[in-house]
């Protein structure tokens, strides 16, 4: 079963947001209204705002067996277009929840697919993600195990529910545990505080997150420091953390970040276990059941294998077969594997691996180095063409008051790592495009 907790529910708090909360109870009885008006649709699509009725709707539709497609609130009228006539689905759910007469509800099986989502779509229109309910309870049981989540624990978040990282591990991963979701609508650094102090035992986020938790001018020991010092774990995810964001979080709460490594098409795949070695820059050890390997001289592609992997790409049989390799799955992350078996991620193969005069160079591994200047505040590293060398490094940088002359950080990266990785050319920006899950969108630095 998906979820047990709504099978015999109690009044323990399941659901809370600043507008509403529900306890388990109440969560089961609504969501079983919408399950029963929801029978017999093939698939929906759900308009997944931040909100309780959004959970309702979507913990709904998974007790009826009917797939999800989460859209994005703020999707543009082309891409929202494309998902809906790839999709097709049945009902697009906004404001009106649909409900119905009570029918019996069994479990699906555990190769029935309960959501559909949709890739960011770097490298083409987007891909609808099939994902089964046996990844969605494989997985979070594997994380539930490496982090020692139990139903004691009240996740704090304030992630967007469109996503993996957000619904499925923010919100069916408590859900499933039989825990609380703690949603704060939308992050604050205060919010999160509040939320932490008033018994939050775990907080999700994004380095967006962490940084300006980071830039908070607080002393250690401060309330809100130790609000976040009190929490059992904090954790990142879905972009790397710089370890200078690391260093000042442990300076302030006296907690080190854990740090995970997962995609829409597998979930989570590795992490830093709750009682391991949370070090900087790295995202720990392949999880209960989850097989990963580094193909190719390092840095290489991760492949992975287990339960925790998708169905397919909707309606792209093509992409499906190239997306796997002998039952591997090519995520296209580039990483290392250091002596330990941790793994640390240096970037994507279409974005962040640059070949230049013959070296292969993971731009994460420059990205980390330039943020250890006092005087970078962000930064994304590319390679362009070059009649020379191949490709050059260049970096982009969001600078920390006056923007230093760019040798001066071409010249730091040469000292921290070897001179063939430094950037060749420096370009100063007022702010780094970011999508919704504040991932840098390369693409759009040309």
């Amino acid at each position: 079963m998906l979820l047990p907790a709504l099978a015999t529910p109690s009044s323990k708090i399941a659901l809370r947001f600043p507008e509403r909360e529900l306890t388990y109870e109440q969560l089961a009885a609504e969501a079983r209204r919408v399950a029963y008006g929801l029978v017999g649709k093939r698939r929906v699509a759900v308009w997944a705002r931040s909100t309780p009725e959004t959970c309702v709707v979507i913990v709904g539709a998974l007790l009826a067996g009917v797939p999800v497609v989460p859209l994005n609130p703020k999707i543009g009228e082309k891409e929202l277009a494309h998902i809906l006539t790839d999709s097709a689905p049945d009902l697009v759910i906004d404001d009106d929840i649909p409900q119905g007469p009570p029918v019996d509800l069994p479990e699906p099986d555990g190769e029935a697919p309960a959501l559909i989502v949709y890739t960011s779509g770097t490298t083409g229109p987007p891909k609808g993600v099939v994902l089964p309910r046996r990844a969605l309870a494989t997985n979070l049981d594997a994380l539930a195990r490496a982090w020692e989540w139990t139903e004691d624990d009240v996740v704090v978040h304030g992630l967007p529910l469109f996503h993996v990282h957000g619904l499925g591990v923010g919100v069916l991963g408590p859900l499933r545990r039989g825990g609380t979701v703690h949603h704060l609508g939308s992050f604050s650094v205060a919010k999160a505080a509040e939320a932490l102090a008033a018994g939050g035992t775990m907080m999700f986020g994004v380095p967006t997150m962490y940084h300006r938790i980071a830039a908070e001018p607080w002393q250690a020991g401060s309330q809100h420091a130790g609000a976040f010092g009190k929490a059992r774990l904090l954790v990142s995810g879905s972009a790397a953390l710089p370890a200078s964001v690391h260093e000042r979080i442990e300076q302030l709460t006296g907690q080190r970040v854990v740090e995970r490594y997962g995609m829409t098409e597998t979930l989570m795949n590795t992490s830093v276990r709750a009682d391991g070695d949370r070090r900087p820059g790295t995202v720990g050890l392949p999880l209960d059941g989850v097989e990963v390997r580094v193909v190719g001289d390092e840095p290489g592609e991760i492949e992975v294998r287990g339960p925790n992997l998708f169905l397919e790409y909707l309606n792209r049989p093509d992409a499906t077969r190239e997306a796997f390799h002998d039952g591997w799955f090519r995520t296209g992350d580039l990483a290392v594997v250091e002596p330990d078996g941790y793994l640390r991620i240096v970037g994507r193969r279409a974005t962040d691996l640059i070949k230049s005069g013959g070296y292969k160079i993971g731009a994460g591994e420059i990205e980390n180095a330039l943020l250890e200047h006092l005087s970078v505040a962000e930064v994304a590293v590319t390679g362009e063409p070059d009649d020379d060398l191949g490709e050059r490094v260049v970096a982009w940088v969001v600078a920390k008051g006056e923007a230093p002359a760019p040798e001066v950080l071409s010249d730091h990266v040469a000292r921290l790592l070897s001179p063939h990785k430094r950037p060749r050319v420096v370009r100063y920006l007022d702010a780094l495009p970011r999508n919704d899950m504040g991932k840098v969108l390369k693409r759009e630095l040309r």
